[in-house]
């Protein structure tokens, strides 16, 4: 079972609903560790080198060299931990190993979190530009 499944499946504590009507969600420390262990594998940026490579459809592990410049046994020790995790599938078609991404929920995070640095640039971008017209002045 990979880290994606047991993650969906992890039991939940505690769900309740504030007059907010904001759910707050309590989950164990073992679901929390699974959730840790999700984001620990897309936390190196090999893997989402890779990732973003398979993001137009399969590819072979030539494939995969060529589209992010990593080496062969590079590319071969991050497919294993992406595959281990869910992220990836593989599939043996004759002498060749294509893999694909398993579940496109892992591009709309990327974008959540691309999204989110994005502002975060901008506000410190206008930061800065308010510092600097206070110092010119």
């Amino acid at each position: 079972m990979n880290l994606s499944t047991m993650v969906s499946r992890a039991p939940q504590v505690d769900s309740t609903t504030t007059d907010s009507d904001c759910r707050l969600v309590k989950l164990s420390p073992e679901t929390l560790q699974l959730v840790a262990d999700f984001f620990k594998v897309l936390s190196e940026s090999s893997r989402l080198q890779i990732v973003c490579a398979l993001k137009l459809g399969e590819k072979n592990v030539s494939e995969i060299i060529e589209a992010t410049g990593l080496g062969q046994a590079n590319v071969s020790k991050h497919l294993k931990i992406l595959a281990q995790a869910g992220i990836v599938k593989r599939q043996q078609q004759g002498v060749c190993v294509y893999y694909q991404i398993a579940n496109a929920f892992v591009f709309e995070l990327c974008e959540l979190v691309c999204d989110s640095l994005s502002v975060q640039i901008q506000q410190q971008s206008e930061q800065i530009a308010h510092l600097e017209a206070f110092r010119k002045a």
